[in-house]
């Protein structure tokens, strides 16, 4: 159970529950959840994971990231990332994927399962993207883009003088331009970059 799990965690580091909540700012309405048996949102996880300087893979299975044993790395798949129009960020965690240490030992990593078919014919419907978190990328990646605070979408960007352009793989959808005033007033954040695609069938 995440709550016990918890527990043991921060008895071990020298800290309680309450106290790390305290620290980070979460209402007692957090613990009464997890104590139910509900797993916080993704963003809690991280701040959970870097309190206590822990993997996230860690919270959620209880097991610590062993990066010799060759044994895969479980992350949490988030909600929903739509290749469409931007649509509100989802948070909750609907099931796991595994990836390698290796790849887990190359940052830190979530899972989108995608909605909309703005990316096809690469990136379908129903598809798993696997997604290090990074808050920069390079022309031409395809990356997780927060828009406006709340509206996440997936598409490639490009990066211009003026600003930053959106580019879906689907031509039947537009491009999105964003001038640098936009970017940095809405604002345009990048969540993270694209590393693997994993279709369902």
């Amino acid at each position: 159970m995440f709550y016990e799990r918890l527990k043991r965690i921060c008895k071990a580091r020298g800290t309680s529950v309450t106290r790390m909540c305290l620290d980070l700012g979460l209402s007692s309405a957090n613990t009464s959840n997890w104590k139910a048996g509900r797993l916080p949102s993704y963003t809690t996880l991280i701040k959970l994971a870097d309190y206590l300087n822990v993997p996230v893979d860690s919270l959620v299975s209880g097991k610590e990231t062993n990066k010799s044993d060759g044994k895969g790395v479980k992350i949490p798949v988030v909600g929903l990332v739509h290749a469409g129009i931007p649509a509100e960020a989802v948070e909750d965690i609907i099931g796991f994927e595994e990836i390698t240490p290796e790849l887990a030992s190359g940052g830190e990593y979530m899972a989108l399962r995608v909605a909309g078919d703005s990316m096809e014919p690469r990136i379908c419907e129903g598809d798993v993207v696997i997604v290090r978190r990074q808050p920069v990328a390079e022309n031409g990646d395809v990356c997780v883009v927060m828009i406006n605070g709340g509206e996440a979408t997936l598409k490639k960007i490009q990066r211009t003088e003026e600003g930053i352009i959106l580019i879906p793989f689907n031509p039947s959808y537009p491009t999105m331009f964003f001038s640098n005033r936009q970017i940095d007033q809405m604002p345009v954040l990048i969540l993270g970059k694209v590393v693997e695609n994993r279709q369902k069938f």
